[in-house]
């Protein structure tokens, strides 16, 4: 993905505990101290690649720090292992701070081209229970959540390049990246487990690319922020697509590799170009 802009991540810092939405699994910052206006960002879209991700260049796995406001709160890790059909994928996420207990299991079939074929993921916060299973259904996609003794099911337009993203899942992520770098940017959307479960489009912005090391090494860091609602999350990876840091929509949660460290750049870039107005451009 060639870059084109960027912008300055900036962070507030928080004040209290986190409200939890357990039928969602969703995590968000509430009582923030002080006010903050964000800069409007112009958006472009992602260009196009000369070629889908294969199996000899996906990212496997990786492990990755939890981290809230530069602090540690937890480990992820996520593997995809080709199988006889296409992929299996699988992450574990464990977060522990004041507030906040999450631990979350998911697993998912992939077919080749990485497209969802099932998904179940268990998941346990502030000792509540919370499960989900996911799969298309011919034109629709089934999702059952069950949390709180309430179980909910809801059947909402199915899309072929869907990902299935819980809070904190660097596999979620990094399935973004892959389908996006196959589909040219287009078609991505995001299934989120909130409340009955919603599908909402992902648009991605590319930025300047920026630098880095991974385990000493230095190496070019590629930049999109995807935003997916009204929610953006910066992400941050190296030349074969393999995530190496996501700056959350929680404000103030980051995941990051083990032993990659994010270089900032030492002076902003160009504004990133509008894409045309024109659809038959797109």
């Amino acid at each position: 993905m060639t870059s084109r802009g960027m912008r300055t991540p900036s962070f507030i810092p928080l004040r209290g505990l986190l409200v939890l939405l357990v039928a969602g699994i969703t995590v968000t910052a509430v009582n923030l101290a002080g006010q903050t206006s964000a800069k409007p960002r112009a958006r472009a879209p992602v260009p196009p690649r000369a070629a889908a991700p294969s199996a000899g260049t996906a990212p496997a796995s990786g492990s990755f720090t939890i981290s809230q406001l530069g602090h540690s709160v937890g480990t992820a890790e996520f593997h995809i292992i080709p199988s006889g059909t296409g992929y299996d994928s699988a992450s574990t996420v464990r977060v522990s701070m004041q507030g906040l207990s999450y631990a979350l299991s998911k697993t998912e079939r992939l077919d080749q081209t990485y497209h969802l074929v099932h998904v179940v993921l268990s998941a346990t916060v502030n000792n509540q229970a919370v499960s989900v299973t996911g799969r298309p259904d011919a034109a629709q996609f089934l999702l059952n959540i069950s949390a709180n003794g309430r179980s909910s099911t809801t059947r909402f337009v199915s899309h072929a390049g869907a990902v299935f993203l819980p809070d904190f899942d660097p596999g979620a992520w990094q399935l973004v990246l892959i389908l996006a770098d196959a589909q040219r940017g287009r078609d991505l959307w995001a299934i989120v487990p909130k409340q009955a479960g919603t599908i909402t489009a992902i648009q991605l912005a590319t930025y300047a690319d920026e630098h880095g090391t991974l385990d000493g090494r230095p190496m070019t860091v590629h930049h999109v922020v995807a935003t997916v609602g009204q929610t953006e999350t910066d992400l941050f990876f190296g030349p074969e697509n393999e995530l190496l840091q996501a700056e959350l929509s929680q404000e103030g949660f980051s995941l990051i590799r083990k032993d990659f460290v994010l270089t900032p750049p030492k002076r902003p870039g160009a504004a990133p170009q509008l894409p045309p107005s024109n659809p038959s451009q797109r």
